[in-house]
């Protein structure tokens, strides 16, 4: 290939398997040398700013992206910090709803629990004046309701 001249594309290690073998290389590195090797015969026709795009970063582009990292950081950590009062006040919320729920439960238990004594208590009088009436009272069994009596006048008027 004379200098200045674009290298043909199609033409690549494999296509040349003797040169491989003879210069000691293997095909595919030669194969890799011969697409750099086209890169920087390009060099000249091509804009240095596609060429430097493959480059290494430089000290100014890695500090400009720490600034940006740093900034990054800053407001993560200050979007986290919200959050976690957020997230704090909520439980707190949460927290102190349960504590007033648990007080309004427990005196509606205890209401509950004296009303259930009031009713033992009535139901142990209601007892007793029956107990006391019983033996002044005459029963006359065809006076007295009771669930097997009804069923029985059921059954006989069908």
């Amino acid at each position: 290939m004379m200098p200045g001249q674009i290298p043909d594309p199609l033409v690549t290690a494999g296509s040349l398997p003797s040169v491989g073998p003879l210069a000691g290389i293997p095909s595919t590195t030669l194969t890799d040398q011969l697409k750099l090797a086209e890169l920087y015969s390009l060099g000249a026709v091509l804009s240095p700013l596609i060429l430097n795009r493959h480059a290494k970063r430089t000290f100014d582009d890695i500090d400009g992206e720490e600034g940006d990292d740093d900034d990054r950081k800053k407001r993560r950590r200050e979007k986290n910090k919200v959050a976690a009062a957020r997230c704090r006040n909520r439980k707190k919320e949460r927290t102190d709803f349960l504590q007033k729920e648990s007080e309004r439960l427990e005196m509606l238990n205890s209401e509950l629990k004296s009303q259930i004594e009031d009713l033992k208590s009535e139901r142990q009088q209601l007892v007793v004046m029956l107990n006391l009436h019983r033996p002044t009272c005459i029963v006359r069994t065809d006076s007295v309701k009771s669930p097997e009596s009804d069923e029985q006048r059921a059954e006989q008027s069908d």
